[in-house]
């Protein structure tokens, strides 16, 4: 009996060791879902596709990015947290669907902290207010003195319910008494599409999204609401030059696997995204359409997210903001 103990014992690390090796050599066999819960064409869905390539360009199978749109990102990311825990499917998370909604829908399909694991934060945008070239204002004055002339004429694009750039002109609505009515659309392209061809007047969308149809002369930028210029329009004031202290808004970006996914394998997908990120060529990329690049481990993009979650929720309680009852 002695001796069979002894022998047990003998075993035991190198059972150990046997049983750890597939945990710390995972890597995905297959393609992983990146799950954009937008159409394609807008920020979230840019970024996402710029990280999918970089992210699986040495593994054997290349990530696929898979557009799932519907109710501000809702519906996307209901279908990642139901998903099979196991690092084949990812969310693409944003200030909307992983912090707004929570504030502005009286139902989620998905609870972030129960549903859901952080995993990587990829960066920080901020919106600009775009018109039409041929639109009167010229700066965020004349926006304003238009604004004020049309009154519930004046209408915006946005992304949909909830987004930031829904929330921000209705923050404009109660912090400078306009009467700007919203027009939802079922992400940042369409909306955006919406602006050029007449259809509707403004948008305050992300950079990303925009910044193509700007460089084009497709639509004029007026004002941005980041904390300083955006380094991809460098000549557009933000709120606060424009005399709107007070009013920073930089959505931003990231990803999430369903909750019950193991630790060794959230690491190393952050891993393989945080070697992205650390490409020079993708952050010249991010920097080129007006991305602010982020990285680092789980647990800061897990911080992140509960203090963005905190202070929209102040942010739609404060502007009585009305809640979505589906």
């Amino acid at each position: 009996m002695r001796r069979l103990l002894l022998a047990l014992t003998a075993l035991l690390p190198a059972a150990v060791a046997a049983a750890q090796a597939p945990q710390a050599e995972w890597s995905p066999d297959r393609p992983v879902r990146v799950v954009v819960p937008f159409p394609p064409g807008g920020a979230t869905d840019l970024i996402a596709r710029i990280f999918a390539e970089r992210a699986s360009r040495d593994l054997p199978q290349r990530w696929v990015v898979e557009n799932r749109s519907g109710a501000n990102g809702n519906i996307g990311m209901a279908h990642v947290a139901q998903a099979t825990p196991d690092g084949y499917t990812l969310g693409a998370c944003t200030i909307g669907n992983c912090a707004i909604n929570a504030a502005i829908y009286a139902r989620l399909p998905y609870d972030i902290e129960r549903d859901l694991v952080p995993v990587f934060w990829s960066g920080s945008v901020m919106n600009v207010l775009v018109v039409k070239p041929s639109h009167p204002a010229r700066d965020f004055a004349g926006f304003l003195e238009w604004a004020r002339r049309e009154g519930p004429r004046a209408n915006y694009s946005s992304s949909g319910f909830g987004s930031s750039n829904h929330l921000l002109p209705e923050f404009l609505n109660g912090r400078l008494g306009l009467a700007l009515t919203h027009v939802p659309f079922r992400g940042g392209a369409p909306g955006m599409q919406a602006v050029i061809a007449g259809d509707t007047h403004l948008m305050f969308e992300n950079t990303p999204t925009l910044i193509g149809a700007i460089r084009g002369g497709l639509l004029r930028p007026i004002v941005v609401s980041g904390r300083e210029r955006d380094t991809a329009l460098p000549d557009v004031p933000t709120l606060e030059e424009a005399g709107m202290p007070d009013a920073v808004v930089e959505p931003w970006f990231g990803y999430m696997a369903p909750r019950g996914t193991p630790a060794h394998i959230v690491a190393r997908l952050n891993a393989l995204l945080e070697a992205a990120n650390a490409d020079p060529a993708v952050r010249a990329r991010l920097t080129e359409l007006g991305v602010r690049p982020e990285a680092g481990p789980p647990e800061r993009f897990a911080t992140h997210v509960r203090r963005e979650t905190a202070r929209w929720r102040q942010v739609v309680e404060t502007n009585r903001i009305e809640r979505i009852a589906e």
